[in-house]
């Protein structure tokens, strides 16, 4: 790698490090933690253990953060309505200041020790692939990596996170579709180290398979695969997206390249202005169309999915019905719940913006029929426009041609019609759309700037 990379490695490293007081202030929250939810415990009519789980069990947490990760294993045998209810008694009883927050069952959060504490009951299955819910993989996580990760090894994940995190694909919540930890420290330990895995991602082919344990149990079409070592069905990397998959191979190059703790940075844009946006727009020259609308009151892991479903039908629609879509995108306003950031949920508006190529058409549009000598598709053709307005049908090379009166001849007009609603869009987007929306074009998303500044800096001045 070289010394220079070797040298930026290290200076991350140390940054990223927690200190001794640092361990010592979290070891001491996580006994007592541990301490009071056995307490809780043992309170209820069923026994149960609590697991200390995430990154601060693995010594793989990052300088400053304060998460602590913390399950109560109930019994496999133990109703599900009961796991819900036990676990969310014990999590209050621990966390008197806390709320409740949802993945497939409700768990509790709050505050404990100036730590933000997750306290979420799980089912003590025997094995991963015989888990009652997602999180009841998690213990087994655990117990895989601390068996094999060293003191050496959890400094290059810290290394790693803080990169993915720099390049911002760190986070496997469904608006980024990145790295989760768990998928960081599998490709690390898989490689031997953080150096090794950059030289490796910089080389990716994809499809990228790796097995750690050897299964070859599942078939799998995702850009990156990383079977689980502890549920050979499973791809830990399967929420990625092609497209992060693709930034990392970037800014590996880019690191092995020049290396810079620049990388390890999250470098977010100035926002844009009105000013910024109005010439952006001008010296584009193309027309963009922006859809400005009430966000729905969900959580992002829903949010996102939908307004992305909701951009590709609209854009697709728009690109059918000749408008010729040259980029589009989503933007949304979040803030956190409950102060947990992780949980965000809408809190302003969204905003689907279409950047087009062509905004007008001619009234009249050119349809294809089949070739004539296909008889009866042909005849079919021909009988269902000969009597119409329509300009023919005639003949045009082998097979019939009308021209037709176009349905929509500007885009402002489709966006502004029912033709919206004949989409597939988001559910909670499309009762957020029934309930009403403005629309900008050309100039006029410069209105876009007071809220989306960054998003705009993002969308006009793009980087990998």
């Amino acid at each position: 790698m070289g010394e220079e990379f070797d040298a930026v490695v290290a200076r991350v490293r140390d940054r990223v490090t927690p200190e001794s007081a640092e361990r010592d202030r979290l070891e001491r929250v996580v006994a007592d933690l541990i301490a009071e939810t056995e307490a809780a415990v043992a309170d209820l009519p069923v026994e149960a253990e609590v697991l200390h789980v995430g990154s601060t069990a693995r010594n793989t947490w990052l300088a400053g953060d304060r998460d602590i990760d913390l399950f109560v294993s109930f019994p496999p045998d133990l109703d599900r309505d009961r796991l819900e209810e036990y676990g969310l008694r014990v999590g209050h009883a621990v966390l008197p200041e806390s709320h409740e927050e949802y993945a497939e069952h409700p768990y509790v959060v709050g505050e404990y020790g100036g730590f933000e504490i997750d306290l979420v009951p799980c089912y003590a299955v025997a094995d991963a692939s015989d888990v009652r819910s997602a999180v009841d993989r998690t213990p087994f996580h655990s117990q895989y990596l601390e068996k094999r990760l060293d003191d050496d090894l959890a400094g290059d994940v810290r290394v790693c996170k803080q990169f993915l995190s720099g390049i911002g694909v760190y986070g496997s919540d469904l608006r980024t579709r990145g790295f989760s930890g768990f998928l960081t420290e599998l490709l690390v330990l898989e490689h031997g180290g953080f150096g090794p895995l950059v030289g490796a991602a910089a080389d990716w082919h994809p499809p990228v398979e790796l097995d750690p344990e050897g299964h070859r149990a599942a078939s799998f079409e995702d850009p990156l695969v990383v079977v689980d070592p502890t549920d050979p069905e499973r791809n830990v990397a399967a929420v990625c997206s092609a497209g992060n998959v693709a930034r990392l191979q970037h800014y590996a190059r880019e690191l092995l390249a020049e290396p810079r703790e620049a990388l390890f940075e999250d470098d977010e844009p100035e926002p844009f202005d009105a000013a910024d946006v109005r010439k952006a727009v001008g010296d584009r020259a193309t027309t963009p169309v922006a859809v400005r609308f009430d966000a729905p009151d969900v959580v992002e892991d829903q949010l996102w999915p939908q307004l992305e479903k909701s951009r590709e039908g609209l854009a697709g629609e728009l690109d059918r019905r000749g408008f010729d879509v040259f980029r589009s995108a989503a933007f949304a306003e979040t803030g956190s719940d409950g102060g947990n950031t992780r949980q965000a949920t809408a809190t302003g508006d969204a905003v689907l913006l279409f950047e087009l190529e062509v905004v007008e058409r001619p009234r009249v549009e050119r349809h294809e029929g089949p070739p004539v000598h296909v008889r009866d598709h042909a005849r079919d053709f021909y009988e269902t426009y000969v009597d119409t307005d329509a300009y023919g049908p005639f003949v045009d090379g082998d097979r019939y041609v009308v021209e037709r009166e176009r349905e929509y001849t500007s885009a402002t007009g489709l966006l502004e019609g029912d033709a919206v609603f004949d989409v597939a869009l988001g559910a909670h987007v499309e009762t957020a759309l029934r309930d009403g929306y403005d629309l900008l074009v050309g100039e006029e998303i410069v209105g876009l700037a007071a809220d989306f500044g960054v998003e705009l800096a993002r969308y006009f001045d793009p980087v990998p």
